[in-house]
């Protein structure tokens, strides 16, 4: 394994004092490396270097471009377990949970390679005569990438790939939690055909690599994946030097459950949606407004599930799910038990680390019962296994309840009438509304990102996240030697 930062097709060891500590959160004695971080002047270095490299990979064609992208998913392919066993031993994830994380990743290198042929604008009539006027959209340089721990591998790749094929260099900040997945991400994009300086990866501190980014004025775009704090200082940094800027941060999901569903199927996916991935993801469910009576049956069954959960090393094939990712992330989950308590809500399963598992960050599925909106744990991004359910009287007040925090990222419904679905859609404040499924997941040719405090700039992943990495030129082609156009003042 490859390790350090990865500047100009090289792997680099930092002259530095302070050191990148890599663990696995299962099992502390497991110390996976140690290297040097990176400081600001490595990240200058790195910048160098992306931007000598983009002149040449501007030029290349897009088909080009794509042809290497696809490449990379044939390699990904072939080491998928390799890299699912490496995500699983650093952040923490089953093993289950890291593979389908690096087929995600697959698939946006191939829909993106496929975009190579797609960087494509409009033809538009003009309103002079003899005018030929159409769009182009052209890479805009060294593009900044600051990805968080949770995604280790889908996220920088969704970040990475678009940037890639329409013909900019890159620059990403992979978590310090784990920096062997993003290592692995650069030896596919290497041995792809990833030329020297185009794609780089240096391993350091928000203080030192982060904010030579942010306030590098030689980087005209900057991708965050991360917390509500960071994100809005982000912005405001990379927003007044004019840079382009987009925030994926929080987010509170909410499952609303009608009387009329089936129940079933509700707790299922409400199990998967909090305690998959520890709940250390953005998309996961952390509350359940139920309606009428279904609150009863639905807080039993999920009792019952969460009590089934195996929790252990996600490299054990029996395990259900994994430890928190660090000691920070650990105490704050038992903290928000503890608040939870506080504030009244009925604890009622789980709340504790769980007995046996002495060497990892460990945590019980949790399930809180006779929460009220008020309450912090029904507002708060936790970011752990801790799962909230309040009542509401109807669908208005349920989707009143939903609207009520601060994020707007992801939301679902569990119901067979069409009228609350569609009202249910209209009214709820998110990005992203699933109907009879999980708050969970999204897909490669599909947006993904949030509203209020969850998300600034545009999507991530399709379409638009490839536009995000261009720039929009009109162009205006008169061919019969004379203006032809009604100049207006």
């Amino acid at each position: 394994m490859q390790t350090g930062s990865y500047i100009n097709g090289e792997w680099y060891q930092p002259n530095s004092e302070r050191q990148i500590r890599n663990v696995n959160p299962a099992d502390t004695r497991d110390v996976i490396a140690e290297f040097p971080m990176a400081s600001a002047e490595d990240t200058e270095r790195a910048i160098d270097a992306a931007a000598e490299a983009f002149q040449g990979w501007r030029k290349t064609p897009g088909p080009e471009r794509g042809r290497v992208i696809w490449r990379a998913a044939d390699i990904a392919r072939r080491r998928v377990d390799e890299i699912a066993e490496m995500m699983t031993r650093e952040e923490g994830k089953i093993f289950k949970e890291a593979r389908g994380e690096v087929l995600k990743g697959i698939s946006l290198l191939e829909y993106n390679a496929g975009a190579g042929y797609r960087l494509g604008g409009k033809t538009l009539p003009s309103e002079a005569r003899d005018t030929f006027t159409y769009t182009i959209r052209q890479p805009m340089g060294v593009v900044g990438l600051i990805a968080p721990w949770n995604f280790p591998w889908a996220i920088p790749v969704w970040k990475s790939a678009p940037a890639l094929v329409a013909g900019n260099a890159v620059l990403l900040k992979p978590a310090s939690l784990t920096p062997a997945t993003a290592g692995l991400l650069a030896e596919v994009y290497e041995e792809a055909g990833i030329p020297k300086g185009v794609f780089n990866v240096v391993v350091g501190s928000g203080g030192d690599v982060g904010e030579t980014i942010v306030n590098s004025g030689r980087i005209p775009v900057v991708s965050f994946t991360g917390s509500n704090e960071i994100g809005s200082d982000l912005y405001v940094k990379a927003a007044s030097r004019g840079a382009k800027v987009t925030c994926e941060m929080g987010g509170k999901n909410a499952v609303i459950v009608m009387p009329d569903c089936d129940l079933d199927k509700a707790a299922v996916a409400i199990r998967d949606g909090a305690f998959g991935s520890t709940g250390q993801r953005c998309t996961a469910t952390s509350r359940v407004i139920a309606i009428g009576d279904t609150r009863g049956e639905l807080v039993a069954r999920l009792e019952e599930h969460a009590k089934k959960i195996r929790v252990g090393s996600g490299l054990d094939a029996d395990v259900d799910m994994g430890p928190a990712v660090d000691e920070g992330q650990w105490k704050t989950d038992l903290e928000y038990i503890e608040i939870g308590k506080q504030e009244g809500a009925r604890l009622v399963t789980g709340g504790n680390a769980p007995e046996g598992l002495d060497h990892g960050y460990y945590v019980e599925p949790t399930v809180f019962d006779d929460v009220t909106p008020d309450m912090r744990i029904f507002r708060e991004e936790i970011f752990g296994p801790v799962l909230s359910v309040a009542a509401a009287s109807d669908l208005e007040e349920a989707i009143q309840f939903a609207n009520s925090v601060d994020f707007g990222l992801t939301t679902s419904i569990f119901t067979q009438d069409v009228d609350k679905v569609m009202r249910f859609v209209e009214e709820v404040e998110v990005g992203m509304v699933h109907v009879n499924e999980p708050t969970i997941g999204g897909e490669a040719q599909l947006p993904f990102g949030g509203i209020k405090a969850t998300g600034v700039g545009e999507r991530e992943m399709s379409e638009e996240g490839v536009n995000f990495f261009t720039e929009l030129k009109t162009v205006f082609i008169n061919y019969s030697g004379q203006s032809g156009r009604l100049m207006i003042r």
